[in-house]
């Protein structure tokens, strides 16, 4: 599968996005572009919304090959980035809508938690949603989505590549509803 022009404009443009950058105590230390916190290795911040519909199934996504960080991989979670002027709620919403057309509803803050792996160290806000209606699929960063049961979820990850963040965001998520 090749990348379209369309992508590429859209991964080159994320890339200078000036992203919220914090230290490991989740203060803030200014904004940088999104490659340059990858390259470097700092730490930026950003959101994860665990969409669910009315039935309790998650929407998981496969995220476009243009993507910097774990191109093609299936993905539990909307989310991304934290703009230099953006709290993690006003992220959150801005994310949702952007990658799965989905705004308006209630978001559920769950918790923060620091995810550190070579070329993705960030502060994680975790979401949640439920949304009944129809998808509108961003189509230069995410492929294809679905709604599906946690049991679905829980199988696919064994064989197929999912986003270690997002199932990080996922398990924390469940620990606190198993409380």
């Amino acid at each position: 599968m090749t990348i379209s022009p369309a992508e590429a404009a859209h991964r080159a443009a994320s890339d200078l996005e000036l992203i919220a950058w914090a230290d490991e105590a989740d203060e803030l230390l200014g904004a940088l572009p999104r490659a340059q916190l990858r390259e470097a290795g700092l730490i930026g911040r950003g959101t994860f919304i665990l969409l669910f519909n009315g039935a309790g199934e998650l929407c998981i996504n496969r995220r476009s090959l243009s993507k910097a960080v774990y191109p093609g991989y299936w993905d539990v979670a909307a989310g991304g980035m934290v703009a230099a002027d953006e709290s993690y709620a006003e992220s959150a919403a801005r994310e949702l809508e952007e990658e799965l057309g989905v705004s308006g509803v209630a978001l559920r803050f769950h918790e923060k938690f620091f995810f550190d792996q070579p070329g993705n160290r960030l502060w994680c806000a975790v979401f949640s949603a439920v949304w009944d209606g129809p998808l509108r699929l961003q189509p230069e960063e995410v492929i294809e989505a679905r709604f599906v049961s946690l049991g679905q979820v829980e199988t696919e990850c064994r064989t197929l590549a999912y986003c270690p963040d997002s199932l990080a965001a996922l398990q924390r998520y469940q620990a606190t509803q198993a409380r």
